[in-house]
């Protein structure tokens, strides 16, 4: 029994679980934000294209399809709408970390900085030419 308490708080020690716990605790705000933009936005949309986002009605013969076609609509449309913020997220990283490397390009740009040997082989020079 020790050791599968030492386990467990090994497992606690290594952050997996915290990581986990994060991930969950953003996942629920995530999808708040994804049903959100479907339910306000997408569902109207198709609203006004389709006539009705209600499947449950539809059959084919004694076999109620509708639930089906539904979940199959809302699971695209969850994709996509998620597919698009990770795309935005990407966007606004990638922007953030151009406008980090911009300071370290201007760098390159400009000549390099003389090392310590040669300003001391100048200040030598200047030396001798001042004797």
């Amino acid at each position: 029994m020790k050791g599968f308490i030492a386990e467990f708080k090994e497992f606690l020690a290594q952050g997996n679980a915290m990581d986990l716990a994060v991930g969950v605790v953003i996942g629920g705000a995530f999808t708040a934000i994804v049903n959100a933009l479907i339910e306000s936005i997408i569902n109207p949309l198709i609203a006004l294209i389709a006539g009705q986002t209600d499947f449950s009605a539809v059959k084919i013969g004694m076999f109620p399809i509708g639930v089906l076609i539904a979940a199959v609509i809302n699971f695209i449309l969850i994709a996509f709408v998620v597919f698009l913020l990770v795309k935005a997220v990407n966007t606004v990283k990638e922007k953030a970390s151009k406008k980090k490397d911009e300071p370290a390009e201007e760098a390159a740009d400009e000549p390099a900085a003389p090392t310590q040997e040669e300003l001391l082989a100048e200040i030598v020079d200047l030396l001798k030419a001042k004797k």
